[in-house]
């Protein structure tokens, strides 16, 4: 049975997923990879089927290395945070809007995310995420374009 964390673990929760959307926005791939565990299970198959994975954090932060440099700004926002606890780790689900500029152009993702956060003892970190898109605007070819501008084909 979930229940509520203490205000501590919260807030350390909360301080994770604010250094993820941080850490893409402003390229600061360290910081980007600080919030991972070693291995991370991603799935992102809502908007891209097949984008489901158990992978080393450090090729997941590779992935967003060779798509985001290649955008002119991207602005991650994560609204109504709610987090329980299992004893074993924190679930974090969170509305989401990610907007990514290129070219005076604009292409945003809408929905939510799921965040699974354990403690290993060096302090939280994600150990799973899954995207849940709902909505978009835009043209998504806008990614495509940055990916190859960034070098990532």
């Amino acid at each position: 049975m979930s229940a509520a964390p203490g205000p501590l673990e919260r807030e350390a929760a909360l301080d994770v997923l604010a250094r993820f959307a941080h850490g893409i926005d402003t390229r600061d791939w360290e910081l980007y990879r600080s919030v991972f565990t070693d291995e991370v299970d991603v799935d992102y198959t809502s908007y891209r089927p097949g984008s489901r994975d158990r992978m080393p954090a450090d090729e997941w932060v590779d992935r967003a290395r060779r798509l985001f440099p290649g955008l002119d700004a991207t602005q991650h926002l994560l609204a109504n945070a709610w987090v329980q606890s299992d004893g074993r780790g924190m679930r974090v689900r969170t509305s989401m809007r990610a907007d990514h500029f290129l070219d005076g152009e604009r292409f945003t993702l809408g929905g939510s995310y799921l965040h699974l956060l354990t403690d290993g003892g060096g302090g939280w970190r994600i150990s799973a995420v899954t995207l849940t898109v709902t909505w978009t605007e835009g043209d998504r070819q806008l990614l495509a374009v940055a990916a190859r501008r960034a070098g990532g084909s």
